[in-house]
């Protein structure tokens, strides 16, 4: 059995997850938490704001999941938000190109995504693929775009059309003047939100891997281009990469430590390089396995339209790597667009320690000859000779100044347009942040956690199945079991469940069938301990606490309990320790 089987057929039966609507057939790309994975996303996503939001000083916000299409129009999203789709003529059924390349047994391509269309289409030819469904040649058929977000309506008819959003990222920039003045235009500060996104995808795939609906844990963090990250807190951090001249020259993962990566230039942006570092060690945090997880670096026609650097993080799956996270350097490009689409200002005033005298070029032109020597391309003129006279002023050097505006070159005396160069004292200036973008996959994450935590072994002669979770994401903290349910130890066991659950923890109760059976119940689950009432409790106030990978037993007194097993869910103390 695969790991993927393996893994969905543990998720299923013990509560993990499961596909949505089974009883009508199911609905590809969407899953249901059960109350096992319910709790475990519950428990990353809280280990994620800890991380990203409480330690790094950050705000949260909670943005709506529909918003209008404008929006998406200036994000770029509209025009290119796209996959690579191949329709079969036979069947019908739709297949993502680039997948379909890449999973072909004779295929060297890792990434076919980053090919151009009609490269893709070739492959699909070489290759000989067919339809996956019913087997038809798909070589003659064409390679298009398919724009993943799912369109809506606001409101009754079709006059305000909008998107789900596919990303949590545009909920947060579109409101970014009220959040500059929430941080009291203070740069660099950081807005965060884990919320639900919608991507139409072609081809879901591997369960809760791709989906169509799916959980992100989104940090934009707004900084000055001159703000340097305190690197110093993780220059030592060695993190594996697999940088765009590794991946050209077929070779392998490099391990350096943070400060090397960015001195070397394998990183460009320090501040991308200061959430590798910190993000290492959160992920060993929630259980996924340093052995199986590398940073790769995007090769240049995989960038997203916004993005000057990006690397992902990721994670070995049943042979495959898979992202969990983007690390993307945005630049202005968000602010920007929205600033140019709205007319608004999306800059942060920062004021200087003294006020400065700078010389600033200034154009006064003359609209007397402007309007009727120009018509209505004079208020456009006006526009390019302000910009001009702020890029580049020595282009006012000579007789005439021309510019391009309203899709024609225009000649325009110099004295005609007021350009001056003028003393002006500044108390500060205006600065459009850029954006460095951590972008989590919750459900990705989740999967990692359950696959890179699954074992196999033997416990006294008997097969057990056990996930090796580190109890702060575990969904249950403590199984508390009576020895038997008879002579008052089921009554002081669920009075002891009840205790611990009033003092925080995660606890199930289980008084069914064997203790062992009780024990490998709770294992397949990650259970991280469970506490055992036995007859020695009611004549001495301890009860047997046993550990789940190793299966070892200590007395606690039961006055202890509580804070001993939460100070062992918040890994204040080991196991050993007892």
């Amino acid at each position: 059995m695969s790991e993927g089987d393996r893994l969905a057929e543990l998720a299923k039966r013990r509560g993990f997850f499961n596909q949505t609507a089974a009883a009508y057939g199911g609905v590809a790309g969407f899953y249901t938490y059960g109350p096992q994975g319910a709790a475990l996303k519950d428990n990353i996503e809280a280990a994620w704001r800890d991380r990203y939001v409480t330690r790094e000083g950050h705000m949260e916000i909670d943005a709506p999941t529909v918003l209008p299409e404008p929006v998406f129009e200036a994000s770029g999203h509209v025009e290119t938000f796209t996959d690579m789709l191949v329709e079969c003529a036979n069947c019908g059924e739709s297949h993502r190109a680039d997948h379909l390349v890449e999973d072909h047994p004779d295929s060297t391509v890792e990434d076919a995504e980053a090919l151009p269309n009609e490269e893709v289409g070739e492959l699909i030819a070489e290759y000989s693929i067919d339809c996956p469904d019913c087997g038809t040649a798909l070589a003659e058929e064409p390679v298009e775009d398919f724009n993943l977000m799912f369109e809506t309506n606001i409101g009754p008819g079709s006059s305000s059309p909008g998107y789900l959003r596919p990303e949590t990222a545009q909920g947060i920039f579109v409101d970014f003047p009220q959040w500059a003045e929430y941080a009291r235009n203070q740069l660099p500060f950081g807005v965060a939100q884990i919320g639900k996104a919608y991507r139409n995808e072609i081809s879901p795939r591997k369960s809760i891997i791709r989906v169509r609906e799916f959980a992100q844990a989104e940090l934009e963090h707004f900084v000055d281009p001159e703000d340097e990250p305190p690197l110093e807190r993780v220059e030592d951090v060695e993190i594996p990469l697999y940088s765009v001249s590794q991946q050209q020259s077929d070779g392998g993962v490099e391990e350096m430590t943070v400060r090397e990566a960015v001195d070397n230039g394998v990183v460009d942006s320090e501040w991308l390089a200061y959430y590798l570092g910190i993000s290492k060690a959160w992920y060993e945090r929630i259980g996924v396995d340093m052995d199986r997880f590398r940073y790769r670096q995007h090769l240049s026609g995989e960038l997203s339209h916004y993005a000057s650097e990006c690397w992902d993080a990721e994670s070995e799956l049943g042979g495959d790597w898979v992202e969990l996270t983007g690390f993307a350097t945005r630049g202005t490009y968000d602010l920007d667009k929205h600033a140019e689409y709205t007319g608004e200002d999306f800059s942060v005033f920062q004021q200087y320690d003294e006020p400065v005298t700078v010389e600033r070029p200034t154009v006064d032109p003359e609209m007397s000859y402007l309007g009727p020597e120009f018509g209505n391309a004079a208020g456009d003129i006006v526009d390019e000779l302000e910009a001009l006279a702020e890029r580049d002023p020595d282009a006012f050097d000579g007789e005439t100044v021309t510019v391009e505006a309203d899709g024609g070159s225009y000649e325009v005396p110099t004295e005609k347009t007021g350009f001056a160069v003028e003393e002006v004292t500044e108390a500060g200036e205006h600065v459009t942040p850029h954006i460095i973008e951590p972008s989590f996959g919750v459900g990705r994450l989740i999967y990692t956690s359950l696959a890179h935590s699954y074992r196999e072994d033997e416990i006294d002669g008997e097969e057990r199945t056990r996930l090796a979770l580190p109890p702060e994401v575990a969904p249950t903290t403590v199984g508390v079991f009576p020895l038997m349910d008879k002579d008052g130890l089921g009554e002081r066991a669920r009075e002891l469940a009840s205790d611990l659950r009033a003092a925080g923890l995660e606890v199930t109760y289980d008084d069914s069938g064997a203790i062992g059976r009780r024990y490998r119940r709770q294992d397949e689950v990650g259970t991280p301990f469970c506490v055992t009432v036995d007859y020695d409790t009611l004549d001495e106030e301890t009860v047997t606490v046993r550990e789940r990978d190793s299966t070892d037993q200590v007395r606690v007194p039961v006055a202890d309990l509580p804070e001993t097993l939460a100070s062992l869910r918040d890994g204040d103390i080991t196991f050993d320790d007892l």
